[in-house]
């Protein structure tokens, strides 16, 4: 028990540091526990707000946290925070509600889940669509809850996936209260609406060259203004390119992007020297993914927070499961679902995987504005 309680702890030492970011964002002003008469919601400069959130009064959102909440698809409730590049999707069928007073760590995933009052979600979890986490849960760094999994209230929970250790105790409950600054209470209070101007793909990402070579992005592809392309990286047709992606295609060797691959929030493409990264075509890449020097096949979506390395190789029309490692020179065949900590085939797919519920659609850009 003691590995658990020291992860526990630092996270609970990271959340009592107060936050720093851009102008505005310094320590006397970024901190969790605000004063009680400051109930605007506070966006950070590269924080995101795609669509129109739902926000409680005191909420926060970090420095490269996005919020994609199409027609309000995404509740955030009173004074609870998103740390750096943290991620909340929502949709109409799969909504995420939060509670009061919860704290996502940095590099948190949350696709539409229901997360209950004064929660502690520790950095680089993964929650998934249909989770239901109750009041005052603590989950330790990198844990994942799988699709439809509910957590009683005051659950200790870590691993991947997710499982509940013990309940919460006095030593928990006190530190929680430490951190929330001596208050508890959930008072009750009236969501206000967090909406933008700015369509989505209007300024088209930032471009830049390395090295002599610039990207080369096709004029049907959308890029969200946040996301970033460097260097040897080509871009084909009907693709869309997230907020917070990172597309590095440097001096180690080109990038290849085929027509109509969807690359989403927050997700890291980069590789090796003297290596290729090739996405074939309508490959979904979820938020929060690493993809590294890879080729991936036609038709394939890998799943949120899911890691690719670098030479290996995954079958068209494939399925990678949310948190999984696909580790270095690993070959798999088509059809494959792969899971784990490294991956292995667990199963094969009938058919090509449906886009999933958190993919994007043309259709869905419309309603994605953005708060600046």
């Amino acid at each position: 028990m003691g590995s658990v309680s020291s992860v526990v702890q630092l996270f609970w030492q990271r959340l009592a540091v107060p936050w720093r970011g851009g102008a505005g964002y310094g320590p006397g002003r970024m901190s969790l526990n605000r004063s009680p008469a400051d109930d605007s919601p506070q966006v950070a400069p590269s924080g995101a707000v795609l669509g129109l959130l739902r926000a409680g009064p005191g909420c926060q959102i970090a420095q490269g946290a996005v919020i994609r909440t199409p027609a309000g698809a995404v509740e955030l409730g009173a004074r609870s925070a998103f740390l750096e590049n943290g991620i909340a999707i929502g949709t109409a069928e799969q909504p995420v509600v939060i509670g009061q007073k919860v704290v996502f760590g940095h590099r948190c995933v949350v696709i539409g889940a229901a997360v209950g009052d004064l929660c502690e979600i520790g950095n680089g979890s993964i929650l998934l669509a249909g989770a239901r986490l109750g009041r005052r849960c603590f989950l330790g760094e990198g844990t994942l809850v799988p699709p439809g999994a509910t957590l009683a209230d005051e659950s200790v929970v870590v691993g991947r996936p997710g499982r509940a250790i013990r309940r919460a105790n006095q030593a928990d409950r006190a530190r929680l209260t430490r951190l929330r600054g001596g208050d508890l209470s959930l008072p009750p209070y009236l969501l206000q609406p967090l909406s933008g101007s700015m369509p989505a793909g209007a300024a088209m990402g930032r471009v830049y060259a390395y090295l002599g070579k610039e990207p080369r992005i096709d004029q049907s592809a959308v890029l969200f203004d946040s996301a970033e392309i460097t260097g040897d990286v080509t871009i084909g047709a009907g693709a869309i390119i997230g907020a917070g992606v990172k597309i590095i295609g440097d001096s180690h060797g080109p990038v290849r992007i085929g027509a109509g691959v969807q690359i989403l929030e927050n997700a890291v493409l980069h590789l090796l020297p003297d290596n290729e990264l090739v996405l074939e075509e309508g490959v979904v890449i979820g938020p929060a993914a690493m993809i590294h020097g890879c080729r991936i096949g036609r038709g394939t979506v890998v799943e949120p927070a899911a890691i690719v390395c670098d030479n290996s190789v995954v079958g068209e029309e494939s399925l990678v499961r949310a948190g999984a490692l696909v580790k270095q020179r690993a070959r798999f065949p088509a059809r494959a679902v792969l899971d784990g900590y490294p991956a292995t085939q667990v199963g094969t797919v009938d058919g090509p995987p449906a886009l999933p519920a958190w993919a994007l659609r043309r259709a869905d850009l419309a309603t994605l504005s953005r708060r600046r």
